[in-house]
C-alpha cells in the first residue's frame, strides 16, 4: 500500500507543480520554462495511464483505449490547432500546422512503435506482440483513413471535405468502439488498489485523475513546446523543423510514457494498441480539425493551400501509415517490423531532402506491396478485418499478448 500510496504522491506534485506556478502567472527562466511544464506532463501521463485501467472496469477495453489516447493526445491538438487557428488569420502559419501534425504521426509510428516492443522485450524476452481481435477496430479505421490521405497531397489543399471524411471516420470508429464486447482488464499497481474501493469511491478518483491529467497536458503543452522553441532557436536549428519535431516529441511524451509503462508490466497488446487509438485520433480528428480551425478563423470557408514541402510531407506520412497498416493486419508485430519502422524513420531524419523523401515514400508503399501480395494470409487477414470489424460480435478478447 505504501508504494502505491508513494507513487500516487508523486505523479500527483509532478502534475500539481505545473498547475501552480501556471495559475500563479509566475516568469520560468529558460531551462525551467520547458522542464517544469515536462514534468508535469509526465506525472499527467501516469495518471491517465491508471485512470484508463479503472476505466476499462466500466467500459469496453477498446473505447477506454480510445478515451486515453485523445486524452494523451490533447497536448498535440493545443499545439497544432493553435497554429491552424493563427493561419487563418496569418497564412505564413500554415506551415506550421501541417509540420507539427506529419512530425507527431511520424514519429508516433518510427519511433513509439518500435520503442513499445523493445521495452515488451525487455519485460518479458517475447520477440513479438499480439493484438486483441478488439483492437481490430483501430487497425481498419487507420486503413481506410490512410487510403483517403493520399488525396490530399494530390489535390495540394486541406478543405471541409477533408474534415467532413475524417471527422465521419473518427465518429464511427467511436460509436464502433462503444460497442464492443467488455473484457476485464488486468490491473497493477495503483489501479489495482483503487479498483478495490467502494465503487462511488473509485469512480471520482477516475474521474479526477482524467480531469487533473487532462488539464495538466493542456495547460502544459504549449509552455513546454516553446520552452524548447526557444532554446532550439538560440542554436540556430530551422524552425520548421523545430515545430515538426521538437514540440511533437514534447507534447507526445504523455502517450509514449503511457504505453512503456504498459509494456513493462507485460501488456504488450494494450502497450501498441494504445498508440494505434492515439494514430487513429491524430490521423482522423487531428487532421480533421485542421482545416474547420483555419476556416472558422478566417471567418469563411476556406482550403488551406499546401506548399511543395508539406505536399511531400504528408505523401510521406501517409506511405508511412500505409506500411504501418499492412504490418499490423495480422494483429502480430514483430522485432524485425519494429526495426524496420525504426531504421526508416532514423534515415529520414538524417537525409531531409525532397528527392530523398519521396523515395522513402516510395519505399514504404513498395514494402506494403510486397507484404501483402506475397502473403496471402496477410491479403486475407486485411480482409476480413474490414468487412467484420464493424460487426461488435465479432469484438472478442484473445488475451493481452
Amino acid at each position: 500500500m505504501l508504494k502505491n500510496v508513494l507513487a500516487l504522491g508523486a505523479a500527483l506534485g509532478l502534475a500539481g507543480q505545473w498547475l501552480f506556478f501556471h495559475l500563479t502567472g509566475m516568469d520560468l527562466p529558460v531551462p525551467w520554462n520547458a522542464v517544469l511544464p515536462g514534468l508535469g506532463i509526465f506525472g499527467a501521463a501516469f495518471l491517465l495511464s491508471w485512470a484508463a485501467e479503472l476505466a476499462q472496469l466500466e467500459i469496453p477495453q477498446a473505447l477506454a483505449l480510445a478515451v486515453l489516447a485523445l486524452i494523451a493526445v490533447l497536448p498535440e491538438y493545443a499545439v497544432d490547432i493553435y497554429f491552424a487557428w493563427t493561419a487563418g488569420k496569418d497564412p505564413s502559419y500554415i506551415p506550421y500546422a501541417t509540420a507539427n501534425m506529419t512530425g507527431a504521426n511520424r514519429l508516433l509510428i518510427g519511433f513509439g512503435w518500435p520503442v513499445v516492443l523493445f521495452a515488451y522485450w525487455f519485460a518479458t524476452r517475447k520477440r513479438e506482440i499480439r493484438l486483441e481481435s478488439a483492437q481490430g477496430i483501430e487497425i481498419a479505421t487507420l486503413f481506410l483513413a490512410t487510403v483517403y490521405s493520399f488525396v490530399i497531397p494530390l489535390k495540394g489543399t486541406l478543405s471541409l471535405l477533408d474534415t467532413a471524411v475524417f471527422l465521419a471516420l473518427f465518429g464511427v470508429y467511436l460509436f464502433v468502439a462503444s460497442r464492443a464486447e467488455h473484457v476485464e482488464p488486468e490491473l497493477g499497481g495503483p489501479s489495482e488498489w483503487i479498483a478495490g474501493w467502494l465503487l462511488p469511491m473509485r469512480r471520482l478518483t477516475m474521474a479526477l485523475f482524467f480531469l487533473t491529467a487532462g488539464a495538466t497536458i493542456f495547460l502544459a503543452a504549449e509552455p513546454f513546446a516553446e520552452g524548447l522553441l526557444s532554446m532550439g532557436r538560440a542554436w540556430g536549428i530551422e524552425e520548421f523543423l523545430l515545430v515538426q519535431w521538437l514540440a511533437p516529441l514534447a507534447s507526445e511524451s504523455p502517450e509514449f510514457v503511457v504505453a512503456v509503462l504498459f509494456a513493462l508490466r507485460a501488456a504488450g497488446g494494450v502497450s501498441l494498441g494504445t498508440l494505434v487509438s492515439s494514430k487513429v485520433n491524430q490521423w482522423t480528428l487531428l487532421i480533421g480539425m485542421l482545416p474547420l480551425a483555419y476556416s472558422i478563423s478566417g471567418g469563411r470557408a476556406a482550403a488551406m493551400h499546401l506548399d511543395a514541402r508539406q505536399v511531400e510531407e504528408i505523401f510521406l506520412t501517409s506511405a508511412q501509415s500505409f506500411f504501418a497498416v499492412a504490418v499490423l493486419s495480422n494483429f502480430q508485430f514483430s522485432f524485425s517490423e519494429a526495426a524496420t519502422l525504426l531504421l526508416l524513420f532514423g534515415a529520414q531524419l538524417a537525409l531531409p531532402s525532397p528527392a530523398v523523401r519521396y523515395a522513402f515514400a516510395g519505399l514504404y508503399i513498395l514494402l506494403t506491396l510486397l507484404m501483402l501480395f506475397s502473403k496471402r494470409k496477410r491479403r486475407e487477414a486485411l480482409w476480413r478485418l474490414l468487412t467484420q470489424v464493424w460487426r461488435p460480435s465479432a469484438h472478442r478478447s484473445s488475451g493481452r499478448g
